[in-house]
């Protein structure tokens, strides 16, 4: 069922006719096909609460050019034929200047009608680096590194630890024979090889793997540094950390931004010490970053009985913060708020300071931040095991 949510602020007549502001009807829509229910559903929820929240915050700031963002959304269940159906749908019914996807399937199934007939700004849950290239899908951003430029993060932070016994860096890609899985892998290849570090395995799984006797025992065999994991969420991951424990294995696991969730720490629990990853953005008890304490206040206004938000609603959160920042450019440029403009401003945003949510970032080479900072496991929480990391300094 197709569910509507128009966020609005209150506002008097008087206030209306006093500032100026845009008469009902004059809103800016961002749609949204969302993975509310389905497999994906643990962040689809989150993901969808963030962005309306975004747009909702946005709205109580002033909005933009005196417009309010109206959100609409429908449950597509992570089904890609329904999403699909979803997104054409909502094309042709309310034709938004913005979308949001559910998925890199649905991305990459709609990328050439976005590009070429829809000419709508896309964001999705999906750090995908084929969307993310300019030159290939201009309309569509990723919110946030690219898979690719999270392995990169990571492996500029290796590279700048100091060596065992003088020697390379050794390192394992641990990966989901999945797209996602497979997604930064040539590039994790060829950059390592550019900054020293030694790829000394690659061991592949399908996802939830149960049995993963002989990765271990590859990993016991070519005794890495470091083991990245990719494509995954949380099996096999446990699994494999407590397993290279019984082996006597000193390797510093670390995971990208699927793999470093509080829900992956609490099924952990203490072997969840020291591990590592690459996250686009702070995290919820982080309140000493001015953007988190904005979202603990609008949460206490609107969400009460809410005490933790994940680093899924993070992602929600910081894609209305892209919709809303490249509405105010064109706003600011005298432009229509279209597709065809916000695109447009896509490579204008330089140097942005997202109020410490996902550092200061820019959408320089491609329509993604390339920025990203390595968190640790500590008592249960993340903490900051770098500063933010720009791959395009």
């Amino acid at each position: 069922m197709k569910k509507s949510i128009v966020l609005t602020v209150a506002l008097g007549l008087s206030m209306l006719l006093g500032l100026g502001l845009a008469f009902a009807g004059e809103e800016i829509k961002v749609e949204a096909g969302q993975p509310i229910t389905g497999r994906f559903a643990f962040a689809g929820k989150h993901i969808n609460q963030g962005l309306m929240d975004s747009l909702g915050y946005a709205n109580e700031q002033g909005g933009v050019g005196g417009k309010n963002f109206k959100y609409i959304y429908e449950d597509t269940g992570y089904d890609l034929k329904r999403a699909i159906a979803s997104f054409k749908k909502i094309m042709a019914k309310e034709n938004p200047p913005m979308m949001y996807g559910e998925s890199t399937g649905v991305g990459k199934a709609m990328a050439q009608e976005i590009n070429s007939r829809y000419h709508v700004l896309y964001g999705s849950t999906s750090f995908s680096e084929e969307l993310s290239d300019r030159s290939k899908n201009p309309y569509i951003f990723v919110s946030g590194p690219t898979y690719s430029q999270q392995f990169g993060v990571l492996l500029k932070y290796i590279a700048d630890q100091p060596q065992k016994n003088n020697k390379p860096h050794r390192v394992a890609f641990f990966y989901s024979d999945t797209e996602f899985g497979r997604d930064p892998i040539p590039y994790a290849r060829k950059l390592a090889k550019e900054l020293g570090i030694e790829v000394v395995a690659e061991e592949v799984t399908k996802v939830g793997a149960v049995d993963i006797t002989s990765q271990l025992l590859d990993l016991k065999r070519n005794k890495p540094d470091y083991c990245i994991f990719q494509g995954y969420v949380v099996p096999p991951i446990p699994e494999v950390i407590r397993g290279a424990k019984d082996f006597g294995l000193d390797i510093t696991f670390m995971g990208t931004f699927w793999a470093m969730s509080k829900m992956l720490l609490d099924k952990l629990g203490p072997d969840a010490e020291g591990y590592m990853g690459v996250s686009p953005y702070s995290y919820w008890y982080m309140d000493e970053v001015p953007m988190i304490r904005a979202m603990h206040a609008y949460s206490k206004k609107h969400h009460p009985d809410v005490d933790y938000r994940p680093n899924s609603y993070m992602q929600g959160w910081f894609t209305g913060m892209v919709y809303v920042k490249l509405s105010k450019m064109c706003d600011e440029a005298g432009l229509p708020i279209t597709g065809e403009n916000l695109k447009n401003m896509i490579p204008r945003v330089e140097n942005w300071d997202t109020g410490g949510l996902n550092g200061v970032v820019s959408f320089t080479n491609s329509n993604a931040t390339a920025t990203g900072k390595v968190y640790k496991a500590q008592n249960g929480k993340f903490v900051a095991a770098s500063d933010w990391i720009r791959l395009d300094d």
